[in-house]
């Protein structure tokens, strides 16, 4: 089965071509980009741009949205981490950690189809750890460089790509949605 993407990441573009790749599907990138709404909730922005790009298009697609919640920042920067990413990047939030021991964090990814009739499907995927006080590693993207998953020592960016989405939210969310739309 061929699946468009809409994401203008090529990380992300790379990690789902994997995940699906190794269950016989080919991801190709739909570059379109969509208006992502302000909302409490990953899931909101994921159905609210699925709704856009079927209006448009009439045609199956998937995307994702992720954030990184810190516990000791009451959850920030969440829904807004790829704006937050924007302005700050990694070095800020290691800047509004200075001085605190509480560094746990989760890194959470919505995904979402729509199929060719409009119905949207949703899953989700949680990666518990830790923020680290550096950066460390080249690989992977975003916060990866300070984020290190529990029971592990690497960050998300020292990791090759089939670890880390054996790991990551975003895996674990891709390989959700790619069973639920393979009962379909």
């Amino acid at each position: 089965m061929k699946i468009l993407f809409e994401t203008g990441n090529q990380g992300k573009l790379k990690e789902v071509q994997a995940i699906f790749g190794a269950l016989g599907h080919e991801v190709e990138q739909l570059k379109d980009e969509y208006p992502e709404i302000q909302a409490d909730t990953l899931e909101e922005v994921v159905v609210a741009g699925l709704e856009w790009l079927w209006n448009k298009h009439k045609m199956p697609i998937i995307i994702d949205d992720s954030g990184i919640f810190i516990h000791s920042l009451k959850g920030f920067p969440g829904v807004y981490s790829a704006y937050v990413f924007k302005t700050l990047g990694c070095p800020g939030i290691l800047k509004q950690m200075e001085g605190i021991d509480e560094r746990k964090a989760e890194f959470k990814c919505c995904a979402g189809y729509v199929d060719s009739e409009g119905k949207i499907t949703t899953t989700s995927g949680v990666c518990q750890g830790r923020i680290i006080s550096e950066m460390r590693g080249s690989g992977g993207f975003g916060y990866d460089p300070i984020f290190v998953p529990e029971s592990h020592e690497e960050t998300f960016a020292q990791m090759d790509l089939e670890e880390k989405n054996t790991l990551s939210h975003r895996g674990r969310a891709f390989r959700s949605l790619a069973e639920t739309m393979g009962k379909e």
